[in-house]
């Protein structure tokens, strides 16, 4: 922890990483944007103690300068009716397949999230479904069509995920957002939907605009909005962050297991939480995946191996991927669809 703790405090100092400049008061943005973006701009500035004109200019500029990449809603679809799988792939080297096979999971309607790695696995993708039956077609249909460039291919069912603030940006241990778990099939209307279509990738935007687009008034939306938060379909408003920007790395570790009892569960997810570099820990049926945000796989190696350390008979095997894309697709959009 040495290292990155000597890091923070270079940021926090002024920093200048690909030529762009972040202070102690961009930091605090940025992490405080993270935990909520929707905080008001007065709010903002009391705890970064700037003027309201001088946050907005520099969440603007933070916008301009590609570290800002956008403003998310964060949506469960677990309180939606759909289960979360995901599939990780092995591939071989043919370029045009590869081109033909992400094309095709980005059009497919039911992937909402994939990530190109590098590393134990090159793809790992996420798919809702409405039940095993449903994931079981999807899953055949995809090894049939491209069985000539897949070498290897695991599933998994996602449990639950601890989603963390960015805490790498100030060193500040924050609880986690809690995210997947019990199924529930909460019925949702049009304009539920299309508030939902509208602000997933645009989360900054103000009620009197938001209610404007809906052709609706500002106290019907806010409403809707509340409701949604406190069913769990909303779980958290977001920003998506550039790393090579700020010259990290995201990793992901897909831990497999000797042992995980109440105890040792407790142990592993309190030992992980006090890292300023989780950002998530992932729950699947057969192995659990903390990602960790470092300035270099020398920093990741030393924690893994730190985390091994602490758990000997309970971690098994540890495999390492970093994560080159992390984006969602339009399948996730057609989630937000009125069915």
């Amino acid at each position: 922890m040495t290292i990155f703790i000597s890091i923070v405090y270079f940021m926090l100092n002024m920093v200048e990483i690909n030529r762009i400049k972040l202070d102690k008061a961009d930091l605090t943005i940025l992490s405080e944007l993270d935990k909520n973006c929707r905080i008001a701009s007065t709010i903002l500035a009391r705890k970064v103690r700037k003027s309201r004109q001088s946050v907005d200019y520099r969440i603007n500029n933070l916008v301009k300068e590609g570290i800002i990449t956008s403003f998310q809603t964060a949506i469960n679809p677990h309180k939606m009716g759909h289960k979360i799988y995901k599939i990780y792939l092995k591939l071989r080297n043919i370029p045009e397949e590869k081109d033909r096979l992400f094309k095709y999971l980005k059009s497919s309607g039911k992937v909402y999230w994939m990530g190109e790695c590098s590393g134990n696995w090159e793809l790992i993708f996420g798919i809702f479904a409405k039940n095993d039956y449903e994931f079981f077609e999807l899953k055949n249909e995809l090894i049939s069509e491209f069985n000539k460039i897949i070498v290897q291919e695991e599933g998994q069912i996602l449990i639950d995920v601890k989603q963390y603030p960015k805490m790498y940006f100030t060193n500040r241990i924050s609880e986690p957002t809690m995210f997947a778990g019990e199924l529930v099939n909460n019925q949702l209307d049009k304009l539920d939907y299309a508030i939902l279509g509208e602000i997933v990738n645009n989360a900054r935007i103000s009620l009197v605009e938001l209610a404007e687009k809906m052709k609706s008034t500002v106290i019907i939306v806010k409403g809707r909005l509340k409701k949604m938060e406190q069913k769990g379909i909303i779980i958290q408003y977001r920003i998506g962050v550039n790393l090579n920007k700020l010259g990290l790395e995201l990793y992901k570790s897909v831990i497999k297991l000797d042992r995980y009892t109440k105890e040792d569960e407790r142990k592993l997810e309190s030992y992980l939480s006090s890292l300023p570099n989780i950002q998530y820990f992932i729950r699947n049926i057969w192995s659990i995946e903390p990602e960790l945000v470092v300035s270099s796989y020398q920093e990741y190696y030393q924690i893994i191996e730190n985390l091994k350390k602490a758990f000997p008979e309970v971690i098994r095997t540890v495999d390492s991927v970093l994560m080159i894309t992390d984006e969602w697709t339009p399948g996730f959009r057609n989630l937000l669809k009125a069915e």
